[in-house]
């Protein structure tokens, strides 16, 4: 299993900058400014707590682990479309997302209809079933994630390592 160093930094202007360090050194990068700054380092702190939570190394962290650049994690790339690992993640975490935003919370249930509907419209299999203790881990390791960036103060980088 490839290891991979997650930094995330706090700009002094309200931007952030997302480093990925592998195994062999290399990197990739991604600046986020203005509202992209403000919402990326959660949306990418959700990544991390779904894909360790859920032992997932297929997904965002895994894909940039084996080499890939986080540009080429859209699935419009030379190397193509997503593995079906992290299309389920991007959803999942896409939901999260949906949750934060709004203050509701989700059942199980109701994640387990959502990535079946998503998968199967995109004419894929449908995806593990989340059960509500996968959701509780998830959640739980998100708000740790999420108080440690809020705690980070502007300038600073909180780094992670994957997988955990």
């Amino acid at each position: 299993m490839k290891r991979l160093i997650v930094r995330i930094t706090k700009r002094t202007d309200g931007g952030a900058v997302l480093k990925c360090v592998r195994a062999d050194g290399s990197e990739t990068w991604q600046k986020q400014e203005g509202q992209h700054g403000a919402f990326f380092p959660l949306h990418d702190l959700t990544h991390f707590a779904v894909e360790s939570e859920l032992d997932i190394r297929d997904a965002f962290y895994g894909l940039i682990a084996d080499g890939w650049s986080i540009d080429e994690t859209t699935g419009k790339s030379a190397r193509g479309a997503l593995p079906p690992e992290a299309l389920f993640v991007e959803n999942v975490v896409g939901t999260l997302d949906t949750e934060r935003a709004s203050g509701s919370r989700w059942t199980a249930e109701e994640f387990n209809e959502n990535t079946a509907r998503f998968a199967l419209n995109g004419g894929r299999a449908v995806p593990r079933r989340l059960t509500d203790d996968d959701l509780a881990r998830i959640r739980k390791r998100r708000a740790e994630l999420f108080e440690q960036w809020r705690a980070l103060p502007p300038g600073h980088t909180l780094e992670l390592v994957y997988p955990e």
